[in-house]
């Protein structure tokens, strides 16, 4: 009960506008999906041409400008290094979080692979993020929040985004299809162009987690979602051993710097401890919010059934 009571007494300071702020980032705060920026602030597009997917992104959304990030290659032998030689992850991988506000537990989380489903004729990875809020927190906000992303299982970009919000008494449903080929993001009567090998905000966590990611690395992702581009960079700042509910983990920390109006931007301050293996399981993420801290702690996890190794 002192718990409950803790949890209602700080809930009452709040005012409405602030509680949707505090459960909108619980939920948020599990999109891990960027790009690894270096040292000197330059940055590389995860991508066939870096600087041609970061002025694609210019060109369809103004509000950012490539001029603002210089573009270099990550790797001595270019971007298309970068695609994975292994996946950590696959069908079968779940990984459960408790959400918490401050030291109060606002709900739970869920990330997983569900399945390998067809899309057009091309496999794919039908990933899962859920997100609701506890008994406790459902008094004053309640959330059920669904993304779903479908990843192509050989060049590991999305073909499909979908949303599935549930907060308090809004309700919204949003899907986006997308064409790699024609590099075309299409709504319900309406199309929008993106850059090559364009990732939404789920499929991007894990895009990143395939890579062999490094302490001063640099890459940047190519991003689509709620009909805007903007691209997504992460710092890889350290290493550093970590005990969560799950376990002790010896973890890369990185930072997450998104430019897309909202709770996070590159003011705001995202931290994610992943795995230092080739699986990079995201085991505690932290958010600095505009009314104190969100985070997000690994409580149990289960590996994929099966890895794909490429030769």
């Amino acid at each position: 009960m002192g718990k409950i009571d803790s949890a209602r007494r700080k809930m009452r300071q709040l005012k409405h506008p602030e509680v949707k702020i505090v459960l909108f980032a619980a939920a948020a705060v599990l999109f891990f999906a960027a790009a690894v920026i270096s040292p000197r602030g330059e940055c590389a597009a995860g991508g066939a041409d870096s600087l041609a997917i970061l002025k694609a992104i210019a060109e369809t959304d103004t509000a950012w400008s490539p001029d603002s990030v210089p573009v270099v290659d990550v790797a001595a032998g270019g971007v298309d290094s970068l695609f994975p030689e292994f996946i950590g992850w696959g069908v079968g991988e779940k990984l459960v979080f408790s959400v918490q506000y401050g030291i109060v537990n606002a709900g739970e989380a869920v990330l997983e692979v569900r399945n390998i489903a067809d899309m057009g004729g091309r496999p794919s990875y039908y990933i899962l993020s859920d997100a609701r809020t506890n008994d406790v927190f459902s008094v004053f906000y309640r959330v059920r929040d669904r993304f779903v992303s479908v990843m192509d299982t050989t060049d590991l970009v999305s073909l499909r985004y979908e949303k599935h919000l549930h907060e308090g008494r809004y309700k919204n449903y949003r899907f986006a299809d997308f064409d790699q080929k024609q590099h075309k993001a299409f709504y319900e009567g309406k199309e929008i162009p993106i850059a090559p090998r364009t990732q939404d905000v789920l499929s991007a966590m894990y895009y990143v987690r395939a890579l062999p990611l490094k302490v001063g690395q640099s890459i940047a992702v190519a991003n689509h979602t709620d009909g805007k581009n903007y691209p997504l960079v992460v710092k890889v700042l350290r290493e550093e051993r970590i005990t969560v509910d799950a376990g002790t983990f010896d973890c890369l920390v990185v930072e997450p710097l998104l430019r897309y109006p909202g709770i996070f931007t590159q003011k705001g301050r995202m931290k994610i401890w992943v795995t230092n293996d080739k699986y990079r399981i995201p085991v505690l993420l932290k958010s600095k919010v505009i009314i104190g801290e969100v985070s997000a702690v690994l409580t149990s996890y289960k590996l994929a059934e099966k890895f794909r190794h490429d030769d």
